[in-house]
C-alpha cells in the first residue's frame, strides 16, 4: 500500500492531507493548539481515528500515540551520533533514518520491513511517500511519520 503525505501550505497549525495512489483521500490530519505538537487524524468520513501528542519536558523528542482515545504507546528518539533512530514501544518496531533524516525504514521485532518512508525534496511543504507492507498498519505508520516530522520540526526551530 502506498500513501502520499503532504503538509498544507497555508495553515495556522500543522495540517496534512494523505492520499492513496489513486488520488482518493485516505486521512486528514489537523494540528490543535496545545503545549507541544498535537496532531489529530481523521478518516475520509471525518471520524476521529487517532492522535499524536508531543510529551514536553523530555530530553529527547517523545510522542504519545492514541488510537481513537485509547493510549497505545509512544515513539521516542534514541540518542545517536549520525543516523536518527526511534523506538516505538507498542509494536516492537524500530525506526532507522538516513544521515540527512529524510528517509526512514520501520522494522518489526523480527527484522521485517513494515514501512519505508521517503521525504520528497523540492516541494513547498513537507511531502512524504509511505510504502506500507500491510495496509492494516497504515494508521500506526502514519502516526510514526507524523511524530518524526514533528520531532524534526521542533529540533530545527
Amino acid at each position: 500500500m502506498r500513501l502520499l503525505f503532504k503538509q498544507r501550505l497555508f495553515s495556522w497549525f500543522d495540517s496534512y492531507d494523505i492520499w492513496y495512489d489513486d488520488g482518493s483521500v485516505a486521512y486528514t490530519v489537523r494540528g490543535r493548539l496545545s503545549w507541544g505538537h498535537r496532531l489529530e487524524i481523521y478518516g475520509p468520513d471525518e471520524r476521529h481515528l487517532g492522535t499524536v501528542r508531543e510529551e514536553i519536558l523530555t530530553l529527547l523528542p517523545r510522542f504519545a500515540l492514541y488510537e481513537g482515545d485509547r493510549y497505545v504507546g509512544c515513539i521516542k528518539k534514541k540518542f545517536t551520533l549520525f543516523f536518527p533512530k526511534y523506538v516505538l514501544d507498542c509494536r516492537d518496531w524500530t525506526v532507522d533514518g538516513s544521515l540527512m533524516g529524510w528517509d526512514y525504514t520501520v522494522r518489526d521485532g523480527r527484522g521485517s520491513v513494515v514501512m519505508q518512508a521517503s521525504k520528497q525534496l523540492l516541494n513547498w511543504t513537507d511531502t512524504y511517500v509511505l510504502d506500507i507492507a500491510d495496509g492494516q498498519n497504515a494508521l500506526y505508520c502514519l502516526m510514526v511519520v507524523l511524530a518524526i516530522d514533528a520531532a524534526n520540526c521542533s529540533h530545527n526551530d
